[in-house]
């Protein structure tokens, strides 16, 4: 009887990873701009997870997409297995805010993880003569790509500051065409949604480029994290980026975090939570802005219900404590 059963558990275990481990199956991870760190960070989960499924053949693969409203929208068409988004965007699509309002709260949506602390920086050129957010008025600034969160972000600064897009020339780039019309001095100014240190700031600074990061002064910030519950207040040492600050900055902020469907087969999810995990200090190794990271603080500042093959990991690591009882949805 004991011996049947085990079988029928393998035959049943079989059947599901069969799902996902077939030779033709193409896992696919929506990450952002190649400028940016989701890029980096879902080429370091893609090499995890190919790792672990290394001997079943199967491909896994890093898009650059349009960046977190993408990533939602492809992950519960069907289109992207994993995505990474930003936690106000996974927060409005959740509850059927924003982009999602006509069609309403998406409960298909799933968390797996989060990742780095993401600020909101406002970086201008010297030339521009901006030095406060209300410098703004009549110069021309790049907001984000549409579908993008950061051009959710910048608008929620103008409206902190009472201004709109009325009040600037509004441009709407990804961060790459974003930073190379700004080099060739075609706008004035860019919002950017980062973690940090930043490979564009970094580089505009070798290239010799004189820039301002612009400060969000305390009284907008408050409003701004009080408003929003996905916000919180971020201040950059000024180390980070010594040939450009002469103080810590503030400013506001978001964190990167990974999502999926709860249609995505759960031992996928499981085995992907177990790559990352289970080789946590070489993902923190990725990116310089993950090198903080803590699994404690990988599972705050999520939303959406934990996928059931990530819980079923975390339930075996004893790590669901750190998870808001809300979230577990088993």
């Amino acid at each position: 009887m004991k011996v049947k059963i085990i079988l029928m558990m393998m035959l049943g275990f079989l059947v599901t990873a069969c799902f996902i481990l077939r030779n033709d199956k193409i896992i696919k991870i929506g990450t952002g701009s190649t400028a940016g760190i989701y890029y980096p960070t879902g080429k370091e989960i893609a090499s995890l997870l190919e790792t672990i499924l290394n001997k079943e053949n199967v491909k896994v693969d890093y898009i650059s997409t349009g960046g977190s409203v993408y990533n939602i929208h492809a992950v519960l068409s069907g289109d992207m297995d994993f995505g990474i988004a930003q936690s106000d965007k996974q927060y409005l699509a959740w509850n059927g805010f924003g982009e999602w309002e006509k069609k309403g709260p998406q409960k298909k949506l799933r968390s797996i993880f989060s990742i780095h602390p993401e600020s909101v920086l406002l970086i201008a050129s010297q030339e521009s003569g901006i030095y406060k957010t209300i410098d703004l008025v009549g110069k021309k600034v790049n907001l984000g790509n549409p579908g993008s969160g950061q051009l959710g972000n910048a608008m929620d600064v103008l409206e902190a500051y009472g201004l709109s897009e009325k009040n600037i020339i509004p441009e709407y780039l990804n961060a790459s065409e974003a930073t190379e019309r700004f080099l060739k001095d075609r706008i004035d100014a860019f919002f950017y949604t980062i973690g940090n240190p930043n490979d564009v700031v970094l580089d505009l600074v070798k290239k010799n480029k004189k820039i301002n990061l612009i400060p969000l002064d305390s009284v907008s910030i408050s409003r701004l994290v009080d408003k929003y519950s996905y916000y919180v207040e971020v201040e950059i040492p000024q180390k980070i980026y010594p040939k450009v600050l002469n103080m810590d900055l503030k400013t506001f902020g978001v964190k990167a975090t990974l999502v999926t469907s709860s249609e995505v087969d759960d031992h996928l999810v499981y085995l992907l939570t177990k790559a990352v995990f289970d080789n946590f200090e070489r993902f923190k190794k990725s990116h310089p802005s993950h090198e903080n990271l803590t699994i404690e603080n990988c599972l705050m500042g999520l939303t959406a219900p934990i996928h059931a093959g990530a819980l079923k990991y975390y339930n075996e690591k004893n790590l669901t404590r750190f998870i808001p009882s809300e979230l577990i949805k088993e």
